[in-house]
C-alpha cells in the first residue's frame, strides 16, 4: 500500500511539475509578445469611410495593459496546484484508510503531511473566500445604487407626468374660462 502511495503521490508531482512548466512557458512566451509588441512600425494611413459617431466605452492604458501579473503567476503555478495536492492527498488517504488496515497503522505520518500541506492551502483558501466576499460586497452595493437610481428615475417621471397634466388642465381651463368670457362679452 505504501508504494502505492508513495506512486500516485510521484505522480501528483510530475503532473504539478508540468503545470507549472507549462504555465512558466506560457508566462515567458507573453512577456517575449509584450517586448515584441512594444516595437512600433509605421502604419499607412487608409482613407475610412464617414460612419455614425456612436459611443464607445474604452478601457483605459493602465487596465488595457495589465496583462499578466506576479499574483497570476503565483496562484497558478503555486496556490493552485498546492491546494489541489492536499485535497486530492487527503482524499486519497480516506479512501485508502477505509479499503486497507496498513493505512491506518501509519496515520500520524500521512496526517502529519496533510497539516503541512493543509496550512498553506487553507490560507490560500480563506484568502480567495475573502476577494469573492469583497467581490459579492461590492455587487451588492451596485445593485443598491442601480436600484435607488431606478426608484428616483420613476419618482421624476411621475412628478413629471402629474406637472404635464396640471399644466394640460390650467390651460384648458384658461381656455373655457376665455371663451365663457367671450360668450358672456357678446351677449351683454
Amino acid at each position: 500500500m505504501l508504494d502505492l502511495a508513495t506512486n500516485i503521490l510521484l505522480m501528483l508531482v510530475i503532473s504539478l511539475l508540468a503545470v507549472a512548466a507549462t504555465a512558466f512557458i506560457i508566462f515567458t512566451m507573453r512577456m517575449i509578445w509584450n517586448m515584441l509588441s512594444g516595437i512600433k512600425v509605421p502604419k499607412m494611413k487608409i482613407p475610412e469611410k464617414k460612419q455614425e459617431e456612436r459611443r464607445v466605452e474604452r478601457m483605459s492604458k493602465d487596465t488595457a495593459s495589465e496583462g499578466v501579473t506576479f499574483n497570476d503567476i503565483f496562484m497558478f503555478m503555486i496556490a493552485v496546484p498546492l491546494v489541489l495536492l492536499w485535497v486530492g492527498f487527503a482524499g486519497f488517504v480516506i479512501h485508502s484508510g477505509l479499503q486497507d488496515d496498513s493505512v491506518l497503522e501509519q496515520i500520524e505520518g500521512y496526517t502529519t503531511l496533510i497539516a503541512i500541506l493543509g496550512g498553506p492551502a487553507l490560507l490560500i483558501i480563506k484568502d480567495a473566500l475573502d476577494v469573492w466576499k469583497q467581490e459579492q460586497a461590492e455587487k451588492t452595493a451596485f445593485y443598491k445604487i442601480k436600484a435607488q437610481a431606478v426608484i428616483d428615475y420613476n419618482d421624476a417621471a411621475q412628478k413629471q407626468m402629474q406637472q404635464m397634466e396640471a399644466n394640460a388642465q390650467a390651460q384648458e381651463h384658461k381656455m373655457e374660462s376665455a371663451t365663457i368670457q367671450k360668450v358672456t362679452a357678446k351677449k351683454k
